[in-house]
């Protein structure tokens, strides 16, 4: 495999990648979520106070934003996160499944239309995908079908953050990948081990046991995602 597009940011803002990227996630999270026992929904994550059906509602209310362009005064925004949460608090858990796969089915033509504004709310819904997973303790958190476009995402989204440069050399694919900004500014830092280790130092999730090598930055100059 290789990184051509994952090393073009302004492809992807023209492209329907976060829109498939949200598709190719949907047929893998939905039929999960539809077979899983309601009380396994009420396991923490790994985001600060927030259970599976919490991670879950914050997904469904955010792309049904997306989609319906209601963006009033703190949208995004912890506050608002937890409103829109407390929001579904009644809903049943099916409802909010419900919500999730209309938005991921429905979303992407409207962040493609925000060229490129909004791509980092269609990486964050896979990210949190993989946070379900691993609350779970299921295989394939941050990873999968859905990294041929969740990387070039990660990509884009680690210049717009003005994260460090970084040369990650990545298991399984030919050409490294680039991210962060690369203005000369400071020399690149190195990465070398697997995708989803990647995924969970920019995302500021708990490292796997995976072994990787980091240098020339710090895990939390790293991280993206607040």
């Amino acid at each position: 495999m290789t990184y051509d597009d994952a090393n073009t940011p302004d492809e992807a803002y023209e492209s329907d990648r976060p829109g498939r990227l949200l598709r190719t996630e949907r047929d893998a999270l939905i039929p999960l979520l539809r077979s899983t026992a309601d009380e396994a929904f009420a396991a923490p994550t790994c985001c600060p106070g927030w259970s599976v059906r919490d991670v879950l509602a914050h997904c469904s209310a955010a792309l049904s934003r997306v989609i319906e362009s209601r963006f009033e005064e703190g949208v995004f925004t912890a506050e608002g996160n937890d409103r829109d949460i407390a929001e579904r608090a009644h809903w049943p858990t099916s409802r909010i499944v419900d919500e999730l796969e209309h938005g991921m089915t429905n979303a992407g033509a409207a962040i493609a239309a925000s060229k490129g504004l909004f791509d980092g709310v269609a990486l964050g819904e896979w990210v949190h995908a993989g946070d379900v997973r691993d609350a779970w303790g299921l295989p394939g958190a941050y990873g999968g079908d859905g990294l041929a476009d969740a990387l070039p995402l990660l990509t884009a989204f680690s210049k717009q953050s003005s994260a460090p440069p970084l040369h990650a050399d990545v298991d399984g694919f030919d050409e490294p990948l680039i991210l962060g900004v690369t203005d000369g500014s400071r020399p690149p830092a190195r990465y070398i081990g697997d995708a989803p280790t990647l995924v969970r130092l920019y995302a500021g999730r708990p490292l796997s046991d995976s072994k990787f090598e980091l240098a020339g930055a710090t895990q939390e100059e790293l991280s993206i995602f607040s």
